[in-house]
């Protein structure tokens, strides 16, 4: 069968948000797939899409992603996009995700995986243990407060959103004394002059999915799947089945502080996940091996077992 290509004259549609590590992100795949079939850039449009979690008040607002809207701020208007053909495939951070996708459209090509880690930001200090107590901490994500209430109690967390830039700039403008970003995106940027140190990940678990780009496209759409199949990394999709798998048994969102990393290690897959309490005062994880092709199942099984663990009532926000 002859596979239908793009071409300048009538380009493969590629739908992203438009901060700069969005766009990044579906530059990225635009290269990735000229690559891969010897076709000019041209042969592919990126297409921005505003979406309800760029409105410029709700960043201003400086709440909590979940009394926001939730992790669909950012994929609703591109997802509908996608839907009725105004694009072809959609690009995304894989832990801005949810776990479930609108009836129609699939999540099955994920390219290589960057640099998994946080990435502690200070102008000041190289460490979270080198601040001093009562210092100021700026973060929009739950998993992160947790995390850093769990082993840093003593230290102050305020509100802390929007893009890469607008949080650099608000550490500057003295709002706190340091943040947390994804490796990932100070990486994809090439922001090296951002003093940023990674932290390992048994210091902290990142985000499900932190570091991978994921590419949406219509279930039906046979000629986009069969392109997408040339640029899919079988390894980081190995390791997001057993990440989201994992993530979607625990009715995860961004309203409960999740953290799970998946490594490959030969024909065996490791799964770490853990889970806190909102205010950081308990947290439960778990470290188990399986073969990879088990990932997905051993995903449902460690949140069933952490789960039972922590009780209802664990993961209350409202409370």
């Amino acid at each position: 069968m002859t596979q239908n290509l793009p071409s300048p004259a009538s380009p493969l549609k590629i739908g992203t948000r438009g901060s700069p590590l969005a766009l990044a992100q579906a530059y990225e795949t635009r290269r990735r797939l000229a690559e891969a079939f010897d076709l000019p850039h041209e042969a592919f449009e990126i297409v921005v899409i505003k979406t309800s979690g760029d409105n410029q008040a709700l960043i201003a607002a400086d709440k909590p992603l979940k009394e926001l809207g939730g992790k669909g701020l950012f994929t609703k208007e591109i997802e509908e996009d996608l839907l009725s053909g105004v694009i072809d495939i959609a690009v995304h951070s894989m832990k801005d995700m949810p776990v479930a996708q609108p009836a129609g459209l699939l999540l099955d090509c994920y390219l290589p995986r960057e640099d998994v880690r946080d990435a502690f930001v200070s102008p000041k200090f190289s460490r979270l243990q080198d601040l001093e107590p009562g210092a100021v901490v700026g973060t929009s994500s739950l998993r992160r407060r947790a995390q850093l209430m769990n082993r840093r109690p003593d230290l102050k967390v305020v509100e802390f959103r929007g893009n890469v830039q607008t949080r650099l700039k608000k550490l500057h403008e003295g709002v706190a004394e340091c943040t947390f970003l994804a490796m990932a995106g100070l990486n994809r940027l090439a922001m090296a002059d951002v003093p940023a140190t990674a932290i390992e990940t048994s210091d902290m678990l990142p985000a499900v999915a932190q570091g991978a780009i994921g590419i949406e496209r219509r279930g039906d759409d046979s000629s986009t799947a069969a392109m997408l199949d040339a640029i899919h990394d079988v390894t980081t999709g190995q390791r997001l089945a057993a990440e989201r798998a994992f993530l979607a048994a625990l009715d995860g969102s961004c309203e409960t502080p999740i953290a799970g990393l998946a490594e490959l290690d030969g024909g065996t897959l490791r799964l770490r996940g853990e889970v806190l309490r909102p205010d950081g005062s308990e947290a439960i994880a778990e470290d188990q091996s399986c073969p990879i092709e088990d990932g997905a199942e051993l995903g449902r099984e460690m949140a069933t077992k952490l789960l039972t663990s922590a009780g209802p009532g664990f993961f209350d926000w409202r409370a």
